[in-house]
């Protein structure tokens, strides 16, 4: 059976790793999707940390991932189901019912997402760490005069 599934995977963590574990697990086959820059940049006003080149490299390289593809329209999503001849769609809970509309090729599971963890989570961390970071150091080199 071979399990589809669409993300971004920008700064993957382990929530990714957690839903790509589960996601092959319904099947034999495990095929990604991942977001190009431009589709990334229509959907969330951003452009992504990493190029779409290192997300697949990324992805690729994750334990159970068969296949990995470039997804450059969300209109496309039919049609890339069927080229991977998909018995399954997975996708996080969070879109829960937008998807839908492809049950009659394929199954589709929602899976629930890792609490608490998110790529802008993972963002705002690290910003917050390197603003700290900056306030010590010139707080450091500041001479007190």
């Amino acid at each position: 059976m071979n399990v589809v599934t669409f993300g971004t995977f920008d700064i993957p963590h382990v929530g990714h790793i957690k839903i790509l574990n589960r996601a092959k697990a319904l099947g034999d086959r495990l095929i990604v999707g991942v977001s190009s820059d431009e589709l990334n940049f229509a959907k969330k006003g951003r452009s992504p940390i990493y190029t779409q080149e290192e997300r697949m490299f990324m992805i690729n390289s994750i334990k159970g991932v068969n296949e990995v593809f470039l997804e450059e329209s969300l209109e496309l999503k039919r049609e890339y189901l069927i080229k991977h001849q998909a018995d399954i769609l997975v996708m996080g809970d969070d879109w829960k019912g937008k998807f839908d509309e492809f049950s009659d090729i394929c199954q589709v599971v929602y899976l629930p997402r890792t609490p608490s963890i998110s790529t802008t989570s993972v963002i705002e961390i690290v910003k917050t760490n390197h603003a700290m970071q900056e306030e010590l150091t010139s707080g450091i080199n500041s001479t007190g005069d």
